[in-house]
């Protein structure tokens, strides 16, 4: 049986808070959805996690 909807993480990296860079994982999830893949951020405290997923 397949496990749709499941996400695998690929690879995070941590970067430092920059206001934009929420505009810069939206651009990547619209642009890059037919291969699969999904870009997450997250902020904490003084820094910002990117992470990319295979879906």
């Amino acid at each position: 049986m397949e496990n749709k909807g499941k996400l695998e993480l690929l690879a995070t990296l941590k970067l430092a808070p920059h206001e934009e860079f929420y505009r810069v994982v939206d651009f990547l999830n619209r642009n890059l959805k037919a291969y699969n893949l999904m870009f997450g951020v997250t902020k904490k405290e003084e820094e910002m996690i990117f992470s990319i997923y295979e879906v």
